[in-house]
């Protein structure tokens, strides 16, 4: 007798996604981070409050971290 598997694991497909949209999204605020001109110090809170609370640390960082004026600028070649 065959068992259709598929239909078990459509949740575990959806955190898996979930999980990778996550991941995108924390890399992108790491790099963010690393790239600003905040201190040693702001940088390291950062990057680890992302690190150790990925959903939250996204959210606060979005809310509170005052991107605009940290914001890397760069001048471009040509």
């Amino acid at each position: 007798m065959m068992v259709n598997t598929m239909s078990g694991n459509m949740l575990s497909y959806g955190g898996g996604l979930l999980g990778l949209i996550v991941l995108v999204l924390d890399l992108i605020v790491i790099f963010e981070v690393i790239n600003s001109n905040r201190d040693i110090a702001g940088k390291l809170g950062w990057s680890l409050l992302v690190f150790f609370f990925p959903v939250g640390g996204i959210i606060l960082y979005f809310l509170f971290s005052s991107r605009s004026i940290h914001a890397a600028h760069y001048n471009p070649i040509a």
